[in-house]
């Protein structure tokens, strides 16, 4: 048996830089980033290097359609930019990349920004299942690589289930409501329990939170939702519209894990089984610990140095963090986001080759 199915990750994932052409003084203009190499269903946008002001993190989708913007960083409701240029973000998605509107979060003539690029591609939709009533959802699926969008109807009651189409358990499930004010909660199997979660937008410690997920596994075809009201991290509030990110893992393309930090800049080595082309880490266990992410287009060479933070508008920092290997990545730093003594941390890696691809050839560390 082959050690992947993958050998181009590039073909599944892929980041590209760009540099913004719109003065921010009239938000009337647009740009066409190519180059991605397959249509992107899922397009997150962040600029990282500023020259005119800070910006959030852009996550537009082929589910909710072009012009839909929502925002890692924030709690607030999707915002629907429009598809036109004049103060548009992404205004369409294309067989190789994207269309930019004039909006300073995507497209500011001073700042330099970075995409990460996901494909899903294969539409499915149906009807919720378990407790309450059934709702309709939709969405769109890569089952080869283990990466699923789905919007689905929450309907208020403990055990509703929602199709994910993967065919593999989720290692990995990030939600956020698209109607209203809420938190981004990620399901995370590195976490202590089922019972536990993480929001994306802030930079606390794992919570215990049963209404998010029901103190359920998913399994290999649906996960599971909460019932109630009354909280800021709820999956399942009866008739909002949610998105949900869904991740299984795939050898020697992505990986969904956890270390313990030992607080020495010759720092835990983590396998992964390919060289990673992206990376998000986050500390579990303590609070005031960001979701710090890397890529091989900002960082080509080790130490790496250029990280963002999912939960914040910050520029990117520089600062030495890991070194990026040929079948994972090492800590190099004392610091408390990534190499903390004790610290549980979990992450999530897409790769850029995977360590021995399907002929038996392995790659090289760069």
């Amino acid at each position: 048996m082959a050690y992947t199915t993958i050998d181009n990750s590039a073909s599944h994932f892929n980041t590209v830089t760009y540099t913004g052409n719109v003065d921010h003084s009239s938000a009337n203009g647009s740009q066409a980033i190519t180059g991605v190499g397959f249509q992107p269903d899922w397009i997150w946008i962040k600029p990282y290097v500023l020259g005119y002001a800070a910006g959030s993190h852009n996550l537009t989708d082929s589910v909710r359609g072009a012009g839909k913007s929502l925002f890692a960083d924030l709690t607030g409701a999707e915002y629907d930019y429009g598809t036109s240029a004049n103060g548009g973000a992404v205004i369409a998605i294309g067989s190789d990349g994207f269309t930019l509107g004039g909006a300073s979060q995507v497209n500011e003539d001073s700042n330099t920004y970075v995409a990460w690029n996901w494909l899903a591609g294969t539409s499915v939709s149906g009807s919720t299942g378990g407790s309450g009533t059934s709702k309709s959802y939709s969405g769109s699926v890569n089952t080869t690589s283990g990466f699923s969008i789905i919007t689905y109807v929450g309907n208020g009651t403990a055990g509703h289930t929602v199709p994910h189409h993967l065919g593999a358990v989720p290692r990995m499930i990030i939600v956020k409501g698209r109607d209203q004010v809420e938190n981004w909660t990620v399901y995370h199997e590195g976490l202590t329990s089922n019972n536990y979660a993480l929001r994306l937008n802030d930079s606390a410690a794992q919570f215990s939170q049963t209404l998010s997920w029901n103190d359920t596994t998913p399994t290999s075809s649906v996960f599971t939702l909460g019932g109630g009201a009354g909280t800021s991290d709820y999956t399942n509030r009866d008739g909002i519209n949610m998105i949900a990110y869904c991740f299984a893992e795939k050898k020697g393309y992505s990986k969904f894990g956890s270390y313990t930090g030992n607080g020495n800049a010759d720092g835990t080595f983590v396998f992964c089984g390919f060289r990673p082309a992206w990376l998000m880490i986050k500390s579990a266990s303590s609070a005031s610990t960001s979701w710090v992410m890397h890529d091989n287009k900002r960082d080509t060479f080790n130490v790496a140095k250029n990280n963002l933070d999912a939960d914040n508008d910050s520029a990117q920092a520089s600062a030495d963090r890991l070194d990026i290997l040929s079948n994972g990545f090492k800590s190099r730093s004392t610091l408390n986001f990534n190499n903390k003594s004790g610290d549980t941390y979990i992450y999530m890696a897409f790769a850029e080759s995977p360590f021995v691809n399907s002929n038996g050839v392995p790659n090289n560390a760069r």
